[in-house]
This record gives C-alpha cells, sequence and structure tokens, in this order.
C-alpha cells in the first residue's frame, strides 16, 4: 500500500516508522529538509522537501497512485488543504487529518468533511485524546501508566513496587494459584532500565515497574494486590485551562460523583473563557508555579493534581511543586519522550504523551477490523497491539502452547464471544476471538507476521 505522510514531525515520523516496517510503500513530506533528511536516514521511506499543500509537491510525492494521505503538519489549515487537494486533484481514496484548534471540531460543523465539502475521512484532535488519556490517568491514580482494551473491557496498568507490595519475590506462577479468580496477567516488567516480558518462574523485586493486564472489573483488586490504595477522586486541581485542561473539566463537571475541580491558568483570555465555558468548576487566574496560588486553590487536600499547559518543564516543576505541598498524585503532559526518565526521580507519578496518543489514534483509525488499537510503551520500547483473530491467521485454532511466539511476546487478554479470559498455556485461540498481544519493539513485525495483519480501507 502507497501512503503519503504530510509533516516529519514526531507523530509524523512515529506513523511513519509503523507502516513502513510493515512493508508498504510510505513517501514523507515536510517543508524542512532536515527533518526529511532524518526520516529518509533512519527509516526504510522516500522523502519529498516542499509544502504539503502544493500539487506539485503532493504529484512529486506519488499522490497519483497513493492509497492514503495522513496530514499531521503543524498547521490545521495547510492539514485540511492538503487533504482537499488530495481528494479533488488526485482522487486519493482515504484522507485522514489531525486539526487541533477546537473551533473546527464542534458538532454542530461536522458537516463540513462530507465528501462533497472538506474530503476528510478521519478527522484526529490530539487535544480530545490527551484528555481522554488524562482523564484514565485519573481513573486509576496508582498507576504511572494505564489504557483500556477491548472495548473498554481490559486494562493495562503500569504499576511501580514499593517495599510494602505483598507479592514482591513471589515467583509469577504462584500468582496464579494464590488469586485463583483475579483476572490478571503481568506481561512485562521494567528493571534497571531495561524492559523485559517476564516468565512464569521470574519474580517482582522493590523498584520494578509492571505491566499489568486486569479485566477492568478486577482492576481495584489488582492494585491492592500490588500494595496500591485506590483513592476516590473527589478533588482535582488543574494547571492550564487551555483546550486539555477545559476538556477535562468539563468531564469532571459532567460526572455523576460529585468532583470538585479548580483550574489554574496563566493567560488572562485563557482564563476567562475557561470561567465562562464551566458551570461549577472555580477557575484562577495565574501561574500554577506559584505557592500562594496553588494553596488558594487548595492543593494539599486535594486527591490529585493534573499539569496540561503547552510546556513540558512548567508541567514538571508543577507536579514537583504540587507534591512538595502535599499532594499524593500528580500527572504532567510531556512532549518530550527523553524527559519521562526524570519522571521518577522527581517524584512524579505518572505523565501523558500527547505524541504517543496521537499516533496510537491514527494508527487505529487506518487499520480496520484486523488490528483494531496500537498502544506505544514507553519511548516505543513496546507495544500493546489489540487485533481481531482472522481464519487465514496462522494463530487460529491452535492453543498458545502451539503457537511459536518471540521471547518478547506475550498474550495479555482474550475475548471469547462476551468473555474476557486470561490466557493460560492450553487456551485456544479460535477465528473471531479479541486478542491483546504485549511485544517488545523488536519482535512487532513477528507479531503481525503470526497475525496475517494487513490494513484495509474499504
Amino acid at each position: 500500500m502507497k501512503v503519503i505522510i504530510c509533516g516529519a514531525g514526531q507523530v509524523g515520523w512515529q506513523i511513519a516508522r509503523h507502516l513502513s516496517g510493515e512493508r508498504n510503500d510510505v513517501t514523507i513530506v515536510d517543508s524542512d529538509p532536515e527533518l526529511v533528511r532524518r526520516a529518509m536516514d533512519t527509516l526504510d521511506v522516500q522523502g519529498v522537501s516542499g509544502f504539503a499543500s502544493y500539487p506539485e509537491v503532493l504529484d512529486r510525492a506519488g499522490a497519483p497512485d497513493a492509497d492514503m494521505i495522513i496530514a499531521a503538519t503543524y498547521s490545521d489549515e495547510v492539514n485540511m488543504v492538503t487533504c482537499q487537494v488530495a481528494h479533488s486533484v488526485f482522487g486519493v481514496n482515504r484522507k485522514i487529518a489531525r486539526l487541533r484548534s477546537q473551533a473546527y471540531l464542534t458538532a454542530i460543523y461536522s458537516d463540513l468533511y462530507r465528501r462533497d465539502h472538506m474530503p476528510i475521512d478521519v478527522v484526529i484532535s490530539p487535544e480530545r485524546e490527551v484528555a481522554a488519556a488524562a482523564l484514565q490517568r485519573l481513573s486509576a491514580p496508582a498507576a504511572f501508566d494505564t489504557e483500556l482494551f477491548i472495548d473498554g473491557q481490559a486494562q493495562l496498568l503500569g504499576i511501580a513496587l514499593d517495599a510494602e507490595c505483598p507479592v514482591l519475590h513471589t515467583p509469577l506462577r504462584q500468582l496464579t494459584d494464590l488469586f485463583s479468580t483475579l483476572r490478571v496477567m503481568v506481561v512485562g516488567v521494567r528493571r534497571e532500565g531495561m524492559l523485559f516480558v517476564p516468565d512464569a518462574g521470574d519474580q517482582l523485586f522493590e523498584g520494578d515497574e509492571a505491566y499489568i493486564f486486569s479485566h477492568v472489573e478486577d482492576v481495584t483488586r489488582t492494585m491492592e494486590v500490588f500494595g496500591k490504595v485506590i483513592r476516590k477522586q473527589e478533588r482535582v486541581v488543574i494547571v492550564g485551562g487551555g483546550n486539555v485542561g477545559l476538556a477535562v473539566a468539563r468531564v469532571l463537571e459532567d460526572r455523576k460523583s460529585r468532583v470538585r475541580a479548580k483550574v489554574i491558568e496563566r493567560n488572562r483570555q485563557c482564563a476567562e473563557l475557561a470561567a465562562e465555558s464551566l458551570e461549577r468548576t472555580i477557575v484562577l487566574h495565574g501561574d500554577g508555579l506559584n505557592v500562594g496560588l496553588l494553596a488558594e486553590a487548595g492543593v494539599a487536600r486535594a486527591d490529585a493534581m493534573l499539569a496540561v499547559t503547552d510546556d513540558d518543564k512548567t508541567n514538571m516543576l508543577a507536579a514537583v511543586r504540587a507534591k512538595s505541598e502535599g499532594c499524593p498524585y500528580a500527572i504532567a503532559l510531556i512532549n518530550d519522550p527523553t524527559l519521562v526518565p526524570m519522571m521518577g526521580a522527581l517524584g512524579i507519578d505518572a505523565y501523558i504523551n500527547p505524541r504517543a496518543t496521537t499516533v496510537s489514534s491514527i494508527l487505529r483509525h487506518i487499520r480496520h477490523g484486523r488490528v483494531r488499537s496500537v498502544y506505544s510503551i514507553g519511548d516505543a520500547d513496546a507495544e500493546v497491539i489489540e487485533a481481531e483473530v482472522l481464519s487465514t491467521s496462522p494463530l487460529a485454532g491452535r492453543t498458545i502452547n502451539e503457537l511459536d511466539f518471540p521471547e518478547g511476546v506475550l498474550v495479555g487478554a482474550i475475548r471469547k464471544g462476551a468473555e474476557i479470559m486470561r490466557p493460560i498455556g492450553k487456551t485456544r485461540i479460535d477465528e473471531g476471538d479479541v486478542i491483546a498481544i504485549f511485544a517488545l519493539t523488536k519482535d512487532v513485525p513477528e507479531v503481525e507476521r503470526l497475525m496475517q495483519v494487513s490494513i484495509d480501507f474499504f
């Protein structure tokens, strides 16, 4: 399949990496020749330097033969025009655009993206995706990473293990015996910076970071088993009243279980807009790093603090300051993946990577039916792939023991019919089953080969 990716930033680069790894014909377009050169040097892709919205640039990129175009430049308007040109001039069948401005996303204007108007098949909103990710983090406050799979029935939890964890030094196979009714599977462990897939005989130690699949009904009990206390989120302080902060505050307002949220926003205009948009949420104008303002927002009494400004360092410092003032749980929005290793040292409980979230969202829309979802772990250290098993797949009709999975791969959850199961060696995988697989990055191509994954558009 031939794909044109417009924008060679972190989002475009990651999508190109995924798609080129699946042996697709990928061409990347960017106005910055250096970014194009970097993509061509590190990935198996072609590159074209120029403005993506220009017809002659798209022509050089191979638009007449392209099956799909993904517009992920920094400009919403360029992304929209690119999709229009790709449709009107070259007849590209499938068009995906990243749009950041909420003005383009209002439901009453949804007709804008019809094929006879502005022909965009899938609109991706990073702000909405990030807001959803932030709310997921709040739902599992003791986890540093979390994501839902299999239509929200299975949850991946990243849990940092401390000395109070009751299952330390216990072989994983014994956990199954000890908690036989608990639908849980340890799929990955990060130890001293190294991520690996554990065997049944491996033990967990203090300082490990464990990635665990759990049935959503068993999440609370799972957290307790791994030594984490679940606190009700009744008071939340949000630093940053932009699109992300506003979206989170709106959802918290609409919840049946009353959540008292307070928003701190530095920009006066944004603060006034947030105050007008929210009914029960108090909006404070000022610097989220100011101790006095944090005290006024009641950060010491808050159950969680969420830092979602557009500056990584501000988010990290605000989270550290909130922790120092007595807030038990702090989440920071981090765009730069190289800053993530500092989270633990600074005592920040969890982070959200908008680019990883956007990439996962785009890949979810690209892949129809077979691969339903892709979630990136850490700095692209591993992936969780959710897929439906096809009759043509080598997986169909065989037990897990019979399958020759690579060392860095583990099945985390299986849905048979309406039932979510904890996979064991003798579990048979059948056509129509939905499976969630944890795979180290080096083993992802082999997983996709086993699953006979191809990208569909129709």
